[in-house]
């Protein structure tokens, strides 16, 4: 269907591409006729204008000529006039002889002269020949010619034309005893005149019929020169174009007129006269428009070549334009199949947070039994021996390091958005090793015991000095518990897990330790230590059922010790059991967990009688955290929602609190309104007092809204004490 609509629209365009090309011919053609026909003109124009002032200036040369001539004719007449009178003065002859005519004829250099009566009848006559004396004889009874007779000083001249083309200068004049005339006359022959208009034929010698058309001068309507020879000596009427040239009476103007009266060739002429002349000028049509057709034959292939070049254009922007939509096309089909990419990979990414939060619940459940099998079996332990207190405290002081771990899971808990995009965040605070193995221990015996496994850990980490360094005690604990939690899981009745800890060495406040943690479970095949670390591997199918396992212990193992920069290595014999090899870097600190106890009970007495304004909605929290803060001296007022804590503060003298600590969810007033309303109040201490935020909001989002609201620090709950005496030693001034 396309193709048929392409196959349409380009037939529409030649169709235009051909009219458009009729019609741009047709302006060529008239133009180039137009051009042409005023070139033509010009030309035309030009020449004659030229030959018209040549012929005017001969003709102003044979005028000044033949009045020369006429002037001698005047003059030689007086001449003789005067010599008449000599010769009848100085003689005593009273007439005069042919021979003294015909000697003063010869002095003076004309053809004859006469000698009239005062009749007009000739008395006596010279003549050297007999040319012109027809001619000058017959024009003695002019009437012009005899007044001469009645005036000596007037004389009379004219020039007389001869058949054969040659002409008689003739002069009268009278005598001056008023008795008769002298005439007096030159002949010129042809050959003379002829000279004169050989002149005016050498003006159109070098008129070229094919490139200047034909030149024609006529004197009247005899043709008297032309550069066309065979015209010369003929009438202007005898020629039809130069007839109807001269009968449009058109000067200046072009005239388009057949050659002839049979003739279906025409010609393009123009006419100027003068005083007593014609000039013409004529070309056949085929020599005006010799251009036209060349002009339109340039013009057609300069068309073709347009509509090559336009055509070529046109093809090349359709290619480049298909070539566009392929590409479009191509990049749309790209961007969808990217999309699709994106959708899967959303997709994957969504199940792979859907396992992230399976594996973090499953691991999580795991983890929690495991203080919380503990704890239960501490407390019916108690419940049995209610009597022995010494065993009571010790197993208090083993339940609470149970909730202690219990309560890090639960912060764990929190950041459980952040393992959906790979964010687990690492805390660097100083620990104990020493202690923090201890606490591991203290977690993992009792389940052991419970399975007949037997715990065998190497002393000899008590005796390494660099035990307090910075690292994630929760991540550390971690990692630990589930190794032993495989240890023990995949273990036999009666068998054994045993840990070593070696120091690497220490370089640029690093150290670096190692653990060994071997165990005398199943062991795995080579086959599945390639897959160890991978998420649900179990080389066994009945793994979840039997042993109660998941699959993503090692997993989690293995990214938590690459997160600090540590390795882990995994050898293992199915019967004989598998050998798991920790290696961790620390950064060196000082020892500080051994004074701590020390340090929270100076940092509580420095701080003296202590007045609190504690905010708390919840009714049990806030008893539990008014009874702890009193035991430690602490002067306590109770405010339940916002609204009471902004009260309190505002109905109270100045510096009357310490400090506050603010619940952030509560009802009426929300904590950090109510620390907004505080820090605005008009009184020096609202700027001042310590504003300490205590909420179940752990996140660091929680953390940065509290601090922008105008608190001063951040308290998770559940409370510590330690923390918050550090908190307020921080931020309070000692009282005495």
């Amino acid at each position: 269907m396309n193709k048929k609509k392409t196959v349409h629209k380009n037939t529409w365009i030649y169709l235009i591409e051909v009219l458009i090309g009729v019609v741009v011919m047709g302006c060529v053609f008239l133009i180039a006729v137009n051009i042409d026909m005023a070139e033509t003109e010009a030309h035309l124009s030009s020449t004659i204008g030229y030959i018209k002032e040549q012929y005017n200036q001969h003709k102003r040369l044979n005028l000044a000529s033949e009045t020369k001539s006429i002037m001698r004719m005047i003059e030689s007449a007086h001449q003789i006039q005067r010599q008449v009178d000599d010769y009848y003065s100085q003689t005593s002859k009273h007439e005069l002889t042919e021979d003294v005519i015909a000697e003063f004829a010869e002095e003076n250099y004309v053809s004859g002269v006469l000698i009239l009566d005062s009749a007009g009848k000739v008395t006596l006559q010279y003549y050297r020949d007999d040319n012109g004396v027809s001619e000058a004889t017959g024009y003695l009874d002019s009437g012009s010619l005899m007044q001469v007779i009645e005036v000596p000083e007037k004389s009379y001249a004219v020039r007389l034309s001869c058949p054969d083309g040659a002409y008689v200068d003739l002069a009268a004049i009278g005598m001056t005893d008023r008795t008769g005339i002298i005439v007096v006359y030159y002949y010129s022959p042809a050959d003379y005149v002829n000279a004169f208009s050989n002149s005016v034929e050498s003006l159109l010698s070098g008129y070229s019929l094919e490139r200047d058309g034909t030149i024609v001068v006529s004197s009247g309507k005899q043709i008297v020169a032309s550069n066309n020879a065979e015209l010369i000596g003929k009438s202007t009427d005898d020629i039809t174009i130069l007839r109807k040239i001269r009968e449009a009476a058109t000067s200046d103007k072009l005239v388009h007129a057949k050659s002839d009266d049979s003739s279906l060739s025409r010609n393009f002429g123009l006419m100027e006269h003068g005083r007593d002349y014609y000039v013409y000028a004529y070309m056949p049509e085929s020599d005006v428009f010799n251009t036209t057709f060349q002009n339109m034959l340039y013009s057609l292939i300069i068309y073709i070549i347009i509509l090559i070049v336009v055509n070529m254009v046109r093809w090349r922007t359709a290619h480049d334009y298909r070539e566009e939509q392929m590409q479009i096309q191509e990049e749309y089909t790209e961007r969808l199949k990217n999309k699709n990419d994106q959708l899967k990979e959303a997709l994957d990414q969504a199940d792979r947070a859907n396992a992230a939060k399976t594996s973090f619940l499953a691991r999580m459940s795991h983890d929690i039994r495991t203080p919380l099998n503990g704890i239960i079996g501490l407390l019916a332990i108690d419940e049995n021996h209610p009597d022995d207190i010494d065993l009571i405290r010790e197993n208090q002081k083993k339940m609470k390091i149970s909730a202690n771990h219990l309560l890090s899971l639960i912060n764990d808990v929190l950041q459980m958005s952040k393992l959906e995009s790979d964010e687990i965040p690492f805390v660097y605070e100083p620990i104990n090793l020493d202690e923090l193995s201890r606490d591991v221990l203290t977690i993992v015996e009792q389940r052991a015991a419970d399975a007949g496994i037997t715990l065998e850990y190497d002393k000899t980490v008590d005796r390494i000095e660099l035990k307090n360094v910075y690292g994630s005690p929760l991540h550390l604990r971690q990692i630990f518990l589930n190794i032993y939690g495989n240890c023990i899981k995949y273990n036999k009745v009666g068998g054994k897990v045993e840990t070593k800890c070696t120091c690497l060495g220490v370089k640029d406040d690093i150290v670096t330790y190692q653990w060994i943690i071997q165990d005398t479970g199943i062991g795995m095949s080579k086959e599945f230590l390639q897959h160890i670390f991978e998420p649900f591997a179990q080389e066994r199918s009945d793994a979840r059922s039997v042993y109660n396992g998941t699959g993503l212990g090692m997993s989690i193992v293995k990214q938590l010790i690459d997160r600090m920069n540590g390795t882990i290595t995994v050898t293992s014999e199915p019967g004989v059991g598998s050998t798991f090899v920790i290696t961790l870097p620390f950064e060196i600190t000082e020892e500080q967990t051994q004074q701590q106890e020390e340090k929270t009970t100076t940092v509580s007495s420095e701080l003296g009688n202590l007045h609190l304004l504690l905010v708390e909605d919840n009714e049990l929290n806030a008893e539990i955290a008014k009874t702890l803060l009193s035991d430690q001296g602490y002067t306590i007022t109770m405010a339940y929602d916002g609204k009471q804590a902004v009260e309190a503060f505002e109905q109270n003298p100045p510096d009357t609190f310490d400090a506050i600590l603010m619940d952030v969810m509560m009802p009426v007033v929300d904590g950090l309104t109510a620390t907004r309303m505080i820090r605005d109040m008009d009184r020096p201490d609202a700027k001042e007092i310590p504003i300490i935020a205590m909420t179940a909001n752990a996140f660091d989002a929680d953390v940065k809204r509290c601090l922008d609201a105008g608190m001063n620090g951040h308290l998770a709950k559940p409370l510590q004490m330690d923390r918050i005496i550090a908190m307020l030693g921080k931020f309070c001034r000692k009282k005495g």
